[in-house]
């Protein structure tokens, strides 16, 4: 390469180079100040292609955008000493970043200022008020107080920053005192359940006093309406028997000592101790039921006639008249219904 071509070639890099420092871009995300040997010279806010004094002048780029500043969880006493600790978060703007480099110079100390100003108002403002209005529908007043708080003392400072929001993220009890509060829940809930424990087993006996109350009722009535059906039975039996044997006494006789035989003879093992002559034995020593030394004044004298108008003369008797269904259908009144069982609610 020729020395010419070579010088030509070094001319060009230099005034690239020149060029470069000469010239240089502003986003439209951010603004810029051109400082001359420390001391700021112009603020630009409008995004473009610009000028400067090559090796005078450098330029410091600030972010116009909105930036979050998150903060740490605080401890918040409120007005009625209920403490809560309060997650909060913010939204800045750089407005003036002439003031905002002469201040802070840089985002970590513009963030380390807010959040001091930002805890300092959150204790602020929610100490001044019940903890119902930190949980409650109040909490957006409540924050808007904190932005206009935290806009205050920021200008104060002259930051050159503009708060545009505060949110308050979450707010919690403190371990302590969530423990506390969840055992008591715990113990109200246990007393509760005991309470409707206890009344339930109170319903419980009352049904089952009633229930067992109209059982003995039931159970008392139809064994009183079985003994009247007995009784009205065995009338009718001991009747037709009556009007029976009232025509033949002799055979009646005979019928109920072999009944009697029967019942005392059953068993292997009886032992009966009698006189030879008693009317026990009557039908041993003949079927008619006498001795051999027959006496006249102990033989059946006639048959005894029943009253009964439906007995006739042949020892018959009329059912043709009894309604034996109504005789012997129950007759129960009602009870008392049982208790009904509470609602749920």
């Amino acid at each position: 390469m020729s020395p010419k071509a070579l010088f030509s070639l070094i001319i060009v890099g230099l005034l690239a180079i020149g060029g470069m420092q000469f010239f240089f871009t502003v986003h439209q995300t951010e603004q810029a100040i051109v400082l001359q040997f420390g001391e700021a010279k112009e603020v630009i806010q409008k995004p473009g292609l610009k000028t400067k004094i090559p090796f005078i002048q450098n330029i410091v780029y600030i972010d116009k955008r909105l930036l979050d500043l998150d903060s740490v969880p605080e401890e918040v006493i409120a007005s009625d000493q209920e403490r809560y600790i309060v997650d909060a978060f913010a939204r800045f703007q750089i407005v003036d970043p002439l003031k905002y480099f002469q201040t802070v110079n840089n985002e970590a100390n513009a963030r380390q200022r807010l959040s001091r100003f930002l805890n300092s108002n959150l204790r602020r403002v929610l100490g001044g008020v019940s903890s119902n209005d930190i949980v409650s529908g109040q909490r957006a007043d409540l924050m808007n107080l904190i932005e206009d708080g935290v806009n205050s003392e920021a200008d104060s400072a002259g930051l050159g920053i503009a708060i545009r929001d505060v949110r308050i993220r979450r707010v919690d009890l403190p371990q302590a005192n969530s423990e506390a509060i969840y055992n008591r829940m715990r113990s109200e809930r246990q007393q509760q359940a005991s309470q409707f424990r206890a009344e339930g087993e109170e319903k419980a006996q009352l049904i089952r006093a009633a229930a067992e109350r109209q059982k003995t009722v039931l159970l008392a009535r139809a064994r009183e309406e079985g003994q009247i059906k007995r009784g009205e039975g065995d009338a009718f039996r001991n009747a037709i028997f009556a009007c029976a044997f009232g025509a033949d006494p002799d055979f009646f006789s005979f019928y109920r000592s072999m009944q009697a035989y029967e019942q005392a003879f059953n068993s292997d093992d009886t032992t009966m101790v009698l006189s030879p002559n008693s009317r026990f034995f009557q039908f041993f020593g003949n079927s008619a039921g006498m001795s051999e030394a027959p006496d006249d004044s102990a033989k059946p004298t006639g048959a005894v006639k029943s009253n009964d108008p439906r007995c006739s003369a042949d020892g018959s008797y009329d059912l043709a008249e009894i309604d034996f269904l109504a005789a012997s259908a129950a007759v129960i009144e009602d009870v008392a219904p049982l208790p009904e069982a509470p609602a749920q609610e």
